[in-house]
């Protein structure tokens, strides 16, 4: 079934998991350059038809987050046999899922399906010859794999059709410098006489 998704690419994994959509699914496999399929769900399903309206409203969401590093180390299993990554820190791509489902509420993660949404990488499904430790002794010679989220990206998914909508960067990440200035700036408002608000006021 169409849909599309929200998300953010991660394209040093995109050959491993390119090559599991052609093994499974190769009708799924973008003819799109642009289109990354090893990523992070920041929102899905997402609207099936997003308006100029919604599109402009997602541009200025990504904008109000800061881009961030984060690793993939660790290779997982959820209990439905989906193998997967989790990145870490995982708060930032909470904390950007939250942020998405605020603006739109009717697009629940997961479609409310999981009380518990956890940021992911998707690898692979627990199968035949397939497991944890075959896809951890496939990717030993990647991981861990440190990576940087500096866009959002709208995806198209459907049979034959898998493509990118639309793409806006995430906004200047905070440099610990530009964190100590605004503590500097806090502690100086903190200190100011309270006579100098009179003035301000008179």
């Amino acid at each position: 079934m169409a849909h599309t998704v929200l998300l953010v690419p991660v394209p040093a994994l995109e050959p491993y998991v390119r090559a599991r959509w052609e093994h499974y699914e190769p009708g799924w496999v973008s003819r799109d350059p642009a289109f990354t399929h090893a990523h992070v769900t920041a929102l899905a399903p997402f609207l099936p038809d997003p308006a100029a309206a919604d599109l402009a409203v997602l541009a200025e969401a990504a904008a109000s987050v800061p881009a961030f590093d984060f690793e993939l180390t660790e290779v997982a299993a959820f209990p439905d046999g989906v193998i997967h990554l989790l990145p870490e820190p995982a708060g930032p791509f909470s904390s950007l899922t939250g942020r998405l489902w605020e603006l739109f509420p009717q697009c629940p993660p997961y479609a409310g399906e999981f009380a518990d949404v956890v940021p992911h990488l998707t690898l692979d499904h627990t199968a035949a010859g397939v497991t944890v430790e075959s896809v951890r002794a496939d990717l030993a010679g990647l991981l861990p794999v440190r990576c940087r989220a500096d866009r959002l990206e709208l995806h198209h998914y459907a049979e034959g059709d898998c493509r990118v909508l639309a793409s806006w960067p995430l906004g200047p990440s905070r440099s610990v410098d530009d964190l100590e200035a605004d503590d500097a700036t806090d502690q100086a408002e903190d200190q100011q006489d309270p006579h100098d608000a009179d003035r301000l006021l008179a």
